[in-house]
C-alpha cells in the first residue's frame, strides 16, 4: 500500500485514476476521491501476480 501511495503520480500519468467508475466530487473549499475502478483493477492485477510467484518456485 505505501509502494502504490509513494508510485500513485507515476500511475496517473498511465491513465489510471481517471477511469470510468472513478469517483470525484468537489465541493466548495474540499475535495473527495475514491477510485474504485482503479482499485479493482490494481486489485485483480496484484492477486494474478501474487498467485503466479508461488508457481515459479515450485
Amino acid at each position: 500500500m505505501v509502494l502504490l501511495g509513494l508510485a500513485w503520480p507515476l500511475v496517473r500519468r498511465i491513465g489510471l485514476g481517471k477511469l470510468p467508475g472513478d469517483i470525484s466530487w468537489k465541493g466548495e473549499g474540499y475535495a473527495v476521491y475514491f477510485p474504485l475502478t482503479t482499485m479493482i483493477l490494481v486489485s485483480v492485477a496484484l492477486t494474478l501476480i501474487l498467485n503466479y510467484f508461488p508457481r515459479l518456485f515450485k
